[in-house]
C-alpha cells in the first residue's frame, strides 16, 4: 500500500501544472538558509515559510504525535507509523484531491533520538522544485531541532550546576564540611580544599541576578562557590577561599551603578553561617558608602571590645544545655538558630533548604533548652552573640588561649570601659537629630520591635515610631527594621549604657 501511494506521488511530481512562488532555485534556497541565522531560528516561522513556498499547509509533529509547529493535519495512521518507525523515510500521497508529502525528521531529546514527521499538503501535485523545497526544509528543521535540544540541555546543565552549588552552601551552613567537600569534588576539584574562606554578598536587582551571577563566576575565575541566594532575589552569594576575590569583586561592583558588596572576615568553612551573617551586616553598611562596598572587619563590633576569655566562658556556659546532644544534632540546631536570629524563619528556611516549620521547631527546641524567650529582642541579641562567639573561642583555644573559668554574666561583659565608651559614642550620634530617636529606639526594642506597642508606651502614633527607627538607620549605619546583626549591636549598646534591662537567661 505504501509503495502504491509513493508511486502515485511520484507520477504527480511530473505534473506541469505545479508551481511555486519562486523563479529560481537560488531565491528559495537563500530564504531557507536565512532561517539558520541566530536571529531567525524559529520552527514556527520555518513552517509558515514552507507553507507559503509550496502554496499549501505544513505541520511538524514529534514521534509521540504532539504538534511542534504548523497546522494540525489529518494523516493516515499506518503511513505515519511507517515513517516514524523508520521503515520508510518519505512518502507522497494523493487523497481526495489533496496532495501530501511526508518526510521523516530525526531529532535528539532527553531520551535516545527519535523520529518526528514533517507533513506538507497542497491542492496541486508537487513538482520537482516543490518536492526539493520540502526535502531541504526537513534538513533545516532537523538542524533547528538539534540546536533547540542542545540549548535546552545547556539550560538543564546550568540549572543542575546551580542546584549543586546551592546544596554545597546549605551543607556548609549546617557545618557539614565533609559532605560539602565530597559534593564539590566531583565537578569543582580543589574548590573547598581549604580550611578558611570569606563570604561575599553582591546585591543588584532581581531582574538582572542571573547575569550578575554569571559575571561573578567570571570575575572569580571559577575559584569560588557562586550561588543565587534562595532567600533574597537580589542577592548573589560568593564563598571564596581565595583572598584576591574580594578585591576583584570590589572593583567589579565599583563600575556598576545600583550594585553593592558586603564581605565577611575569613572564617573556617564550618563557620560559613557566621561569615554569611557578617556579609549581610557589611552589605547594610555598603549602602551608605560611596564605593558601594564594605567588609565586616572595617567596623568596630562590640564582641571585639570584650574580654576574650570571659566572652568564651560566658558563651560556653550559656550554650551548655546543648552539649548533651549528638554532635550532628547540636550543629544543626545551632546553625538553624543562628540563621533564624539573623533572618526571618521563611528566609532562613530557604537558605537551609528546609521548611519554615522545621526552622521554627528547631528554634523552639533551642529556646526550651536555654530556658528563655526569643520574642525578647535583648534575649535574641545575647544568644546571637553567644552563637557567633563559638568559632572565635574554638580557634582561640586551639592557639593556646586559656578560657577564664567560673560563672560570667552578660552584665560583666558589657561593663568594660572600652565597650561602654563605644556604646556611648554610637548612641551619641542620635543626639544630632532634634527628635528623641534614642528614646523611641529604646521603647521599640523593649516592645520586641512592635511599633504599635511602642507607640502606646510613648503616647505617639505608630507611624512616628517607624519613622524614628528608619531615621536612625543612616545615622548609626545599621539596618534596624530587618532583625539581624545590626539591630543586635544596637541592643548591646543600649544594654551597656543601662537603657535596657538585662535579659533572663540560663545560667544568670
Amino acid at each position: 500500500m505504501d509503495e502504491e501511494r509513493a508511486a502515485v506521488g511520484g507520477r504527480a511530481d511530473e505534473n506541469p501544472r505545479a508551481q511555486t512562488p519562486y523563479d529560481t532555485d537560488a531565491a528559495w534556497a537563500e530564504e531557507l538558509l536565512d532561517h539558520l541565522r541566530p536571529t531567525g531560528r524559529d520552527l514556527r516561522r520555518v513552517l509558515a515559510w514552507l507553507a507559503h513556498a509550496v502554496g499549501g499547509t505544513a505541520c511538524l509533529q514529534g514521534a509521540d504525535g504532539v504538534l511542534l509547529a504548523g497546522e494540525r493535519m489529518t494523516l493516515d495512521d499506518a503511513l505515519v507509523a511507517g515513517v516514524v518507525a523508520g521503515r520508510i523515510s518519505s512518502a507522497a500521497v494523493e487523497d481526495a484531491g489533496r496532495h501530501m508529502r511526508l518526510v521523516a525528521v530525526r531529532h535528539p531529546g532527553p531520551r535516545p533520538a527519535s523520529t518526528g514527521l514533517l507533513a506538507v499538503a497542497r491542492e496541486v501535485p508537487f513538482d520537482r522544485r516543490a518536492a526539493e523545497i520540502v526535502t531541504r526544509t526537513a534538513a533545516v528543521v532537523e538542524l533547528l531541532l538539534r540546536d533547540r535540544e542542545l540549548t535546552a540541555a545547556g539550560h538543564r546543565l546550568r540549572r543542575a550546576a546551580a542546584d549543586l552549588r546551592l546544596a554545597i552552601l546549605q551543607l556548609l551552613m549546617v557545618e557539614d564540611t565533609v559532605s560539602a567537600r565530597r559534593v564539590a569534588a566531583g565537578l569543582w576539584p580543589g574548590l573547598l580544599d581549604t580550611d578558611t574562606a570569606s563570604v561575599y554578598i553582591v546585591e543588584g536587582t532581581a531582574e538582572e541576578r542571573d547575569r550578575l551571577a554569571d559575571e561573578c563566576l567570571d570575575v572569580t575565575g571559577g575559584q569560588a562557590l557562586v550561588v543565587r541566594c534562595p532567600a533574597m532575589d537580589e542577592h548573589v552569594i560568593v564563598v571564596s577561599p581565595v583572598a584576591a576575590a574580594g578585591e576583584r569583586l570590589r572593583t567589579f561592583v565599583g563600575g556598576r551603578p545600583g550594585t553593592f558588596l558586603g564581605g565577611s572576615t575569613r572564617q573556617s568553612l564550618a563557620q560559613t553561617a557566621t561569615a554569611y551573617g557578617q556579609a549581610i551586616s557589611a552589605l547594610a553598611v555598603a549602602h551608605f558608602r560611596p564605593d558601594h562596598a564594605a567588609v565586616y572587619a572595617e567596623r568596630t563590633h562590640p564582641e571585639r571590645l570584650m574580654d576574650f576569655a570571659a566572652l568564651c566562658a560566658w558563651s560556653a556556659d550559656l550554650l551548655c544545655p546543648l552539649d548533651t546532644l549528638p554532635h550532628h544534632t547540636r550543629a544543626e540546631l545551632l546553625a538553624t538558630t543562628r540563621l533564624g536570629l539573623e533572618f526571618t524563619a521563611v528566609n532562613a528556611a530557604k537558605v537551609l533548604g528546609v521548611s519554615r516549620n522545621t526552622v521554627r521547631a528547631r528554634m523552639d527546641r533551642v529556646e526550651g533548652l536555654l530556658g528563655t524567650d526569643f520574642s525578647d529582642l535583648t534575649v535574641r541579641a545575647v544568644v546571637h552573640l553567644a552563637l557567633n562567639t563559638q568559632a572565635g573561642c574554638a580557634e582561640g583555644t586551639a592557639s593556646g588561649a586559656d578560657p577564664r573559668p567560673g560563672a560570667v554574666r552578660i552584665g560583666d561583659l558589657l561593663a568594660g570601659t572600652v565597650l561602654r565608651t563605644w556604646a556611648h559614642e554610637l548612641l551619641g550620634r542620635l543626639i544630632r537629630d532634634g527628635r528623641d530617636l534614642r528614646g523611641t529606639l529604646r521603647a521599640w526594642i523593649a516592645a520586641g520591635g512592635n511599633a504599635e506597642r511602642a507607640a502606646q508606651d510613648l503616647g505617639v502614633h505608630a507611624q512616628t515610631v517607624r519613622e524614628h527607627v528608619r531615621s536612625a538607620e543612616p545615622v548609626l549605619e545599621r539596618q534596624l527594621l530587618a532583625a539581624g546583626t545590626d539591630l543586635y549591636e544596637v541592643v548591646l549598646a543600649l544594654l551597656a549604657v543601662g537603657d535596657l534591662a538585662e535579659p533572663a537567661l540560663h545560667g544568670t
